[in-house]
């Protein structure tokens, strides 16, 4: 392998251990980033270690340095955006979407309701990937990608607390796009997300 792309694996293998510690809690909100302990940590140099990092202020999970611990406006924000993105990408999917994809989004809503919770934390991301996707609007795709990682903190929340009716709705947003009823699939997805919303700042309250 040479020197590039050694220092490419490196970079990309810290920051995705280096994302996942601050995902399972291992690292939590408010927790300082020092590039030598991490380094260390991991059995690598600093530069790759300052490469994850840079990355990973640009999905919004370190901030300043800290690890991101999201205040009830930053919630709101970012959930303000979901709303109008992901509200559009479902009137968008009801008339783009296709049959293997329908099928996908009802293999979802059934392991939301039989599924283990890591089961179901994958299948509740890939419900929202599908619906997205299906947009056909690469730029709205790209922006909801680099809120993912954040987005799965809040999801985190919403499935281990056992949000109510979530499932439920999720089936309801199905039902509406194979309806191809863009309109109806739109408003239960911003009505969705502003429940997960809700939910959050009843927690975090």
């Amino acid at each position: 392998m040479y020197g590039s792309e050694r220092s490419r694996s490196a970079s990309h293998q810290s920051y995705e251990m280096l994302r996942d510690k601050i995902l399972n809690g291992e690292l939590q909100g408010g927790t300082k980033i020092v590039e030598e302990k991490i380094a260390a940590e991991l059995g690598v140099s600093r530069t790759p270690i300052r490469e994850s990092i840079r990355k990973l202020e640009y999905e919004g999970l370190i901030v300043n340095k800290r690890v991101v611990k999201p205040t009830e406006k930053d919630l709101r924000n970012m959930f303000q955006v979901r709303i109008l993105l992901e509200g559009y990408s479902a009137q968008c999917a009801a008339s783009y979407i296709k049959e293997k994809e329908l099928e996908e989004l009802l293999a979802c809503v059934e392991i939301g309701r039989n599924g283990e919770v890591e089961e179901i934390m994958k299948a509740n991301e890939r419900f929202h990937e599908i619906i997205v996707q299906s947009s056909n609007n690469p730029v709205m795709i790209d922006i909801i990608d680099r809120m993912q990682s954040t987005i799965y903190l809040f999801r985190k929340t919403v499935v281990f607390y056992n949000r109510p009716h979530l499932i439920d709705e999720h089936e309801q947003i199905y039902e509406a796009i194979k309806e191809r009823d863009g309109q109806k699939a739109e408003q239960l997805m911003k009505s969705h997300l502003q429940a997960d919303l809700e939910f959050c700042l009843h927690l975090i309250g």
